[in-house]
């Protein structure tokens, strides 16, 4: 049976259409008024007021950009308009992931990051619904949740960037804890396990909390989940049946394409696709790298055809790993967009 995860992506809030993906309904908007930035205070003027009754109560009604003038607060009247143009784009787009790609697509649509990241949260919802395995759900999380990259002792952890920045004290780290400190983490008070195949289903009561790390290393369960993650991923949207393995090094004479899936990545496998002599320093930050296939040919671009596609991940100089899932959608080496 499906298992309960990630009660705060919203996916209560939606539908699922006929090919699968997530219908905006009035209940998603109205999540996204409720955000503290858009709710009024006591001190909001009438105006205010008035704009947020309306399209609570309508959350499709159109507000004139006259209306949100008459906002005495100009942040707020600003925070408006860009919960308004962000409603606006959901709804021309019909369903979360073509809005999610019309972010990347067209230059015009301008929304906060964090607006990014909740879609990703939501839509992955979609994609692990039926998924059992907690260890592939927790792999999930690095493709909307900033993490924090803990390297020591030849350990590669994982754990969630907000939760271990929160946190200032090593109590309840246990192992994790003495390697944060090592590399100079602040922390406090948490409980922060490392999820492995023996006590993985605790992540199930706790998947909201974020509260857990995975060994990252070559050949560990964490690193396969999460190349499943991607192939569904790249799936979900494009209808494309992907190979991803995990590799040690890129050994490939006739290298001809590859994805970073951050910026990092980008920046270090651009310079090696070059011939550019990249400092050791840069290549000590490559946290993953992965060969993908993509199995019909036919809707491969010629120079690709029956080539790897190589992908690669690293880790900012603060030990951070941001992931771009876009770039798995976007710089994918087919002959149409999908």
């Amino acid at each position: 049976m499906p298992r309960e995860f990630w009660k705060s992506s919203g996916y209560h809030l939606v539908e699922r259409n006929d090919r699968g993906w997530l219908s905006v309904t009035p209940d998603l908007l109205r999540a996204y008024y409720t955000r503290p930035e858009i709710h009024p205070v006591d001190e909001s003027c009438e105006t205010e007021h008035q704009v947020f009754d309306r399209i609570m109560a309508d959350p499709f009604a159109p507000v004139e950009d006259a209306v949100l003038a008459a906002i005495v607060d100009p942040d707020a009247a600003e925070n408006y308009r860009i919960i308004l143009a962000f409603r606006d784009h959901l709804v021309s787009s019909g369903t979360v992931e073509a809005a999610y790609r019309g972010f990347f697509s067209d230059v015009s649509v301008k929304i906060p990051p964090v607006f990014v990241d909740q879609m990703a949260n939501l839509i992955l919802r979609n994609v692990m619904r039926n998924v059992p395995d907690a260890m592939r759900v927790r792999a999930a999380e690095i493709l909307f949740r900033e993490q924090a990259v803990t390297t020591q002792d030849e350990q590669l952890m994982l754990a969630d960037a907000e939760i271990v920045e929160t946190y200032s004290d090593t109590a309840g780290f246990g192992g994790l804890g003495a390697l944060l400190v090592e590399t100079g983490t602040p922390m406090r008070e948490v409980s922060l396990d490392i999820l492995n195949d023996d006590n993985k289903d605790m992540y199930w009561e706790r998947s909201d909390r974020f509260d857990t790390a995975v060994d990252f290393r070559f050949t560990q369960p964490a690193l396969d989940a999460f190349c499943r993650v991607m192939e569904a991923w790249i799936s979900h949207f494009t209808d494309l049946t992907v190979r991803i393995q995990p590799v040690q090094s890129i050994k490939d004479e006739r290298w001809v394409w590859h994805i970073g899936l951050d910026s990092e990545a980008t920046r270090i496998l651009n310079g090696l696709y070059q011939g550019e002599a990249v400092d050791e320093a840069y290549l000590s930050r490559i946290v993953a790298l992965f060969r993908m296939e993509i199995e019909d040919r036919r809707q491969v671009i010629p120079a690709v055809q029956g080539r790897p596609v190589w992908l690669g991940m690293a880790m900012s100089a603060d030990n951070k790993l941001k992931m771009k899932p876009q770039n798995l959608l976007t710089n994918l080496p087919l002959t149409q967009v999908q």
